[in-house]
């Protein structure tokens, strides 16, 4: 099932909106297990990601044409931990053994309609002690993109429903110099 639509620029813009080696310094710095990563879009926070770990960076997409543009994108910089899926995560799951994830990227996409459901799925991939890390477009300011200031929701409503998915330790992370449009949490299983 197609989230609400927030519309996807094309790569060379979206790049103008985030440091991503510097984001992934502040939202996963431990850097090792396997990773999963929802809505990997054009591979921004994936390549980022995969070159801090010796894991298996599983990078889902709903969309093919993201797909193929990351794992392109991972055969250039030649990073073979990139695993690239296809895959309709509110309708079919994760596809992953539960309890086998380090960390779980969810950037951009808690504007769906069930997040506390996407974030209870996300919560049974992690291993105990694993993390999750959530980006999100900024909800009190006008942003160069993102979805309708409408449907966004606010660094509070994350953390109340991270909480109801069954997350602790969930703390803010000041990304203003890495994602200037984009607040950051980070969580515990």
């Amino acid at each position: 099932m197609k989230g609400r639509e927030s519309g996807m620029p094309q790569e060379d813009a979206w790049a103008e909106f985030f440091d991503a080696d510097a984001a992934m310094a502040l939202l996963w710095p431990q850097g090792d297990g396997d990773v999963v990563e929802l809505g990997s879009g054009y591979g921004t926070f994936t390549v980022a990601a995969a070159a801090r770990t010796k894991g298996t960076l599983t990078a889902i997409d709903i969309e093919p044409d993201m797909v193929d543009y990351t794992r392109a994108k991972a055969a250039s910089r030649g990073l073979s931990n990139i695993h690239a899926v296809l895959r309709d995560v509110v309708a079919e799951g994760l596809g992953l053994p539960v309890a086998s994830q380090a960390h779980a990227m969810v950037y951009n996409l808690l504007h769906l309609e069930e997040p506390v459901a996407l974030l209870r799925t996300i919560r049974e991939s992690l291993r105990p002690g694993g993390t999750v890390s959530v980006i999100h477009w900024r909800s009190d300011m006008p942003t160069p993109r993102g979805p309708s200031l409408a449907i966004r929701p606010s660094p509070g409503d994350c953390r109340r429903w991270m909480a109801e998915a069954g997350f602790q330790a969930i703390r803010e992370v000041d990304l203003a110099h890495a994602c200037p449009y984009h607040y950051g949490l980070i969580a515990t299983r």
